[in-house]
């Protein structure tokens, strides 16, 4: 019917993927809402952490439990339904199993085993398909999924917080704090989003800090990557305290310190340049591997430097407080440029007021044209 192509229903699946933000953890976040013929809204779902169930399998049983029967009825869904067996069955064959006539996906998935399968297989059970409602802000909000699918690593989200001239930190160190606790707590959630966060040693060995998520609820710390050269991390840093995977990417062989990081559950990845320090593109593409979606930096002006010098960075998170902070450290040591027309080129993809302070996304230039 006519008021299946309009978006409210695919708006409302969004909302439920957007549930699933802090757990689905390798897995994208995907919502479902499942319909009938008239529009009622016979049953909803959203991904459940990795190894449980989809956001379809959620949709069938709350339908179930509504005591209400999905034969004819319309999915909706963020995600292209999968097609093979992983941790669970496949989400396409739920679907037909359970007599739904027509299936709206938001957008194919990357995934080399779905690709397209999904669809394929849910036309040979006799249901109708349609791709293509809500695209883009599906893609967006598994941004890090479609760029571990495509480009092989994750997308990276580099998050510093500034005065209005651009400081991070006076030339003594001490910046705690710059902006608002409101800004604090939104880095918290941009935190518990991601798979992977991402510093170097200087931040831990000037600052000593946890970096874990403790301003806002999640059912999981994401994991901790550690740029450390020469291996310097001390084995009483405070990173140390949180319950998660920790890697530490290292350009040196120091067996008895790695024996030592290993014994307390550190993975120590050896992945040397030619200038002796850690090959940054080589750690992203082992984070990759390592099935990690989004990684967020949170680090000092030289390994931002670096990050950014070597075209790594896809989006930058700034916050921005209402201050002037004179000389000191700012977000990021680049190299000087001959002329102008040669910087970074952007894109903001939101600007929003977090309490006092204001929040800027900026996207480089191309990231996302994959």
């Amino acid at each position: 019917m006519n008021k299946f192509a309009e978006p409210n229903f695919m708006g409302r699946a969004l909302e439920l993927a957007q549930q699933g933000l802090f757990r689905t953890s390798p897995n994208p976040r995907v919502g479902c809402v499942i319909v009938d013929a008239f529009g009622k809204v016979l049953g909803e779902g959203s991904t459940q952490p990795a190894g449980q169930d989809h956001a379809e399998i959620m949709a069938l049983r709350d339908a179930r439990e509504r005591g209400l029967s999905v034969e004819g009825a319309t999915a909706f869904v963020t995600l292209e339904p999968c097609s093979h067996h992983g941790r669970t069955g496949p989400c396409c064959d739920a679907l037909a199993d359970a007599g739904l006539s027509k299936v709206f996906a938001s957008i194919a998935d990357p995934n080399p085993m779905v690709a397209g399968r999904g669809v394929s297989k849910l036309r040979e059970r006799g249901m109708e398909v349609s791709v293509g409602l809500e695209a883009q802000a599906s893609r967006e909000l598994n941004i890090g999924f479609f760029s571990r699918m495509i480009r092989r690593r994750p997308w990276v989200r580099m998050k510093a917080a500034a005065s209005l001239d651009g400081l991070t930190a006076l030339f003594g160190g001490e910046s705690q704090w710059i902006t608002s606790p409101p800004a604090r707590a939104d880095g918290h959630a941009w935190r518990a989003r991601a798979c992977t966060l991402l510093t170097g040693i200087g931040t831990v060995l000037a600052d000593d800090p946890r970096l874990d998520v403790r301003e806002v609820d999640t059912p999981r710390q994401p994991d901790l990557a550690l740029v450390d050269s020469q291996l310097m991390v001390p084995l009483h840093a405070s990173i140390f305290k949180a319950k998660r995977r920790i890697f530490i990417y290292t350009a040196i062989q120091n067996p008895e310190k790695e024996a030592l990081l290993v014994s307390r559950g550190v993975t120590v990845v050896h992945l040397p340049n030619s200038e002796g320090r850690v090959d940054l593109a080589a750690m992203l593409s082992d984070l990759g591997r390592l099935q990690m979606n989004e990684v967020h930096v949170e680090a000092g002006s030289r390994l931002n430097g670096a990050l950014l010098q070597a075209g790594l960075v896809d989006d930058v998170l700034l916050y921005l407080a209402p201050k002037l902070l004179g000389p000191g450290i700012g977000i990021a040591q680049l190299n000087a440029l001959p002329k102008l027309s040669e910087g970074a080129q952007m894109a903001f993809q939101s600007v929003d007021m977090i309490g006092p302070d204001l929040r800027v996304v900026a996207r480089m230039a191309g990231h996302a044209d994959f």
